[in-house]
């Protein structure tokens, strides 16, 4: 093979290096915002039902079904929702930051230059 051939190949194995990185942190940022839309929901469902009175009638969301409860069976509930939420937050966002860490240290390693974002 010729050296631009080798070249060539190489530039292409980079450049869908380059495209899997990129599309796993928009995929993860996604993710995030999504969880992020859910977790400002239930604090706005928390902060709406918190000042109710306890056997105050409500209705709840379960797998498609609308079932009846009282705000004591649902705010336990959905307070451990919100912070599963908050913790799956987190756990993402350390996965984008790590992500962007291992893209930026094979950009330095490969010496790769974005010339078009």
């Amino acid at each position: 093979m010729s050296q631009q051939a080798i070249s060539a190949k190489k530039q292409q194995e980079l450049q869908a290096q380059y495209s899997s990185f990129k599309d796993t942190l928009q995929a993860i940022a996604q993710k995030i915002g999504d969880v992020e839309q859910e977790s400002e929901e239930h604090k706005l469902v928390l902060e709406t039902l918190t000042p109710l009175p306890g056997d105050r009638k409500c209705f709840r969301m379960i797998n498609g079904v609308l079932t009846e409860r009282t705000v004591s069976d649902v705010l336990p509930a959905l307070q451990m929702n919100a912070d599963r939420l908050k913790s799956v937050l987190e756990n993402l966002v350390k996965q984008y930051r790590n992500k962007q860490e291992e893209m930026e240290k094979w950009k330095k390693k490969n010496n790769v230059q974005v010339v078009q974002q």
